[in-house]
């Protein structure tokens, strides 16, 4: 129960779109902060029906900080793998939105 309360309350903190508070439309970021919150509350499906782009970017970051503690073979081309999938998935993503 005190998990759900901080979860509650971590979301009274979000920090609100400024693309969409002053020009009227969402960013490509728009629901990563949602989806974060939605993977710390355990609703993986409803973490990447927020925002896609969350589990390839999850998984550059642990790959880049893998990298840093132990030093991989071929990590320049997985990490541009990944940051392509990236990128992909949030141009894709904000595409589709105004679709």
């Amino acid at each position: 129960m005190q998990r759900f309360n901080l979860m509650v309350h971590a979301e009274d903190y979000m920090l609100p779109c400024l693309s969409k508070q002053f020009l009227g439309f969402d960013c490509p970021g728009c629901g990563l902060q949602r989806s974060v919150m939605f993977l710390l509350q355990g609703d993986f499906v409803a973490a990447f029906k927020m925002y896609p782009a969350i589990y390839a970017i999850l998984l550059l970051f642990g790959f880049l900080l893998a990298d840093r503690l132990v030093s991989l073979r071929h990590s320049n081309k997985i990490t541009i793998f990944l940051m392509l999938a990236s990128l992909a998935l949030i141009l894709g993503n904000y595409i589709l939105k105004f679709i």
